[in-house]
């Protein structure tokens, strides 16, 4: 059944033009940007000084965490893949003519699911690569998989946005309005509720229980490590809690994908 999900998923993007540009964007972004940061840093005689003493980001195992962190900023574009190929159904109604042609509205969502979960292993796989070529770019480098667990932070990551990304998709059933929602969501609403939360609980706007408000606790495992520094202090969850919630927010997404396509009208 998984191989018949997969097909029928594939068949309706192999053609779609749109698909192909975000993939190809995502690629690009991940690659350059990498490559920029790394030509930027080697650019700079003081920067090479400084690696030199405390080590590169792209020295290996500090890599891992270099490529995952450049690509937690990049998670809308999958994000955008699963907005847009799940409201096409709606708009084509090709959701009705697949239920009507002898497919389970289960099975339905189930397609829809792996193809996040199919996002989500190449998304981890280019990443892969991406640190293995930079990092054995990085003189004095030698292949690690000491800290690859960033790697998995990442898998993660990208399954919590995609997943309410398709859940979004379901209810709202429009490209414009979701990716609106979506995005506003993602880059103010959360970080807003995160902080005020924060507030409301300790007084501290950087310490509480908001990082473990439904995207943030995947963000939190790939945090930016140079604010902790200058801030002298590590006000983030344990890594073991951060993955609990992570796991909860994606199966509560799951169950409620489910839910939602198999009682709605279609």
């Amino acid at each position: 059944m998984i191989l018949k999900l997969l097909k029928i998923e594939w068949l309706k993007l192999k053609n779609y033009k749109t698909f192909w540009v975000l993939v190809g964007l995502l690629l690009l972004c991940i690659i350059g940007i990498n490559y920029i940061y790394f030509q930027v840093i080697h650019s700079n005689s003081k920067a090479t000084v400084l690696m030199g003493m405390a080590g590169s980001p792209f020295q290996f195992p500090e890599i891992w965490h270099t490529v995952a962190l450049i690509a937690s900023y990049l998670l809308f574009l999958p994000s955008l893949i699963v907005i847009i190929s799940t409201t096409n159904e709606f708009n084509f109604k090709t959701h009705r003519q697949n239920v009507i042609d002898g497919l389970s509205r289960t099975e339905f969502i189930y397609g829809k699911m792996l193809l996040i979960l199919v996002l989500s292993v190449a998304f981890t796989i280019v990443l892969f690569l991406t640190g293995v070529v930079f990092g054995l770019s990085e003189a004095y480098s030698y292949f690690s998989m000491e800290n690859s667990s960033q790697l998995y932070y990442s898998f993660i990551q990208c399954i919590s946005y995609t997943s309410l990304a398709l859940l979004l998709s379901l209810l709202l059933k429009r490209s414009g309005l979701t990716i609106a929602l979506f995005f506003t969501y993602v880059f103010l609403i959360e970080n807003i509720l995160v902080l005020l939360i924060n507030r409301f609980a300790t007084g501290d706007p950087l310490e509480g229980p908001g990082y473990y408000l439904t995207l943030d606790p995947t963000d939190k495992l790939v945090p930016i490590q140079m604010f902790q520094k200058a801030l002298q202090k590590n006000f983030l969850p344990p890594v073991a809690n951060l993955l609990i919630a992570a796991h909860c927010y994606i199966i509560l997404y799951f169950v409620l994908i489910k839910r939602k396509f198999e009682t709605a009208d279609l």
